[in-house]
């Protein structure tokens, strides 16, 4: 059983995969070395790979290297079973490297737009040949909904559920706010579908992140014609463990 760690801005992802099957799935707000150690206890977990944007904590690493029988701190060293040609790989984020890696594999040999909605929202390519092309970096939801509080004197702090229905204008100045923030985040998505529906034949939409069920509420419009998108939750988990086996494969 693999073991796969996603250290986020705002929390931690983990995973638990056997025979390439996600079966358990956990969220933690912090995550610690006695959290590695309780999960080892309860599973049969033999090999472990963790990925972080923010410093990860060195006792969780010395805990998974302790237990694991293979262990990967993923960084831009580890090989990927894509081409990456970023022009700086190391300053691309595991998670978007990860969720490329993980796209490929749920729909390989097809070129991909992967979105994925966090704290910030990513666009990023990868071709049908299997070569990371790079991408963007946009703001998110929760950034621009604070941006619009702290950067104006009478505009308040807006909160919003996933199933809300949005107006088209709204008609208060809370849903002002909340139809032009998860709108504008849309139609930004849809930009990006319509423009490179213009430059490639055909290519899959990949929709990840925390803030991702928000986009796909508001960006499927049939009349508009744009590619379908496929809503993967645990997409950059998925790419973990890809990363993860790919490892194990050259070394065995």
């Amino acid at each position: 059983m693999n073991i796969c760690i996603d250290q986020g801005n705002s929390r931690t992802k983990v995973a638990l995969f056997q025979n390439g099957k996600l079966t358990h799935h956990f969220i933690y707000k912090a995550f610690a070395s006695s959290d590695v150690e309780r999960l080892f206890a309860l599973y049969p977990i033999t090999d472990s790979i963790i990925s972080s944007v923010v410093n990860i904590e060195p006792a969780v690493v010395n805990t998974l290297h302790r237990l694991s029988r293979q262990f990967i701190l993923f960084d831009h060293q580890t090989p990927v079973p894509i081409i990456n040609r970023y022009d700086t790989p190391e300053t691309l984020g595991q998670d978007r490297l990860a969720a490329a890696v993980g796209a490929n594999a749920l729909s390989p040999n097809e070129n991909l737009l992967i979105i994925d909605a966090g704290s910030a929202i990513t666009y990023d390519f990868v071709s049908a040949e299997g070569t990371y092309m790079g991408g963007n970096i946009a703001p998110g939801m929760k950034m621009r909904f604070t941006m619009l509080q702290r950067m104006t004197k009478k505009l308040p702090m807006v909160e919003t559920e996933e199933n809300e229905l949005l107006p088209l204008f709204g008609s208060n100045t809370r849903d002002a706010i909340a139809a032009g923030v998860i709108r504008g985040v849309a139609y930004e998505a849809k930009g990006y579908m319509r423009t490179l529906s213009k430059r490639v034949e055909h290519f899959q939409t990949y929709l990840t992140g925390g803030n991702a069920p928000y986009i796909l509420r508001n960006v499927r419009e049939p009349q508009l014609e744009l590619p379908a998108i496929k809503y993967e939750k645990h997409l950059v988990l998925i790419g973990l463990n890809h990363i993860l086996e790919y490892n194990k494969q050259k070394t065995a």
